[in-house]
């Protein structure tokens, strides 16, 4: 869980602090994010460095507003290299980033 090094109190400050509302917010990128690791996937398989990036720019986006440091980090990195029409980080973190993601699943 460390490795996702959320910051709950941030978290909950974008959430107004309504732990409801936080809760609800975390389902929905649980959802979101396992489409986009998918879309990530296929874009990889593809050759598509463009779709990666869109799909790690999603993930980096929702992560950092819900204070995932860890997964917006990691998902910088990937964006930044797929910009450059890479694929290269986006098929080595791979593992890493469905690590954190499974991680995500236990909030």
């Amino acid at each position: 869980m460390d490795d996702l090094k959320w910051d709950r109190e941030f978290a909950l400050d974008q959430a107004a602090e309504d732990e409801e509302l936080l809760q609800e917010l975390i389902e929905i990128f649980k959802e979101s994010s396992t489409s986009d690791l998918a879309n990530l996937k296929q874009g990889i398989s593809k050759g598509d460095a463009a779709m990666s990036m869109a799909s790690a720019h999603s993930i980096k986006g929702a992560a950092a507003s819900l204070g995932l440091k860890g997964l917006r980090d990691l998902t910088a990195i990937i964006e930044a290299d797929c910009r450059e029409g890479s694929l290269r980080v986006a098929t080595e973190k791979l593992s890493d980033l469905e690590k954190l993601l499974s991680l995500l699943q236990e909030l």
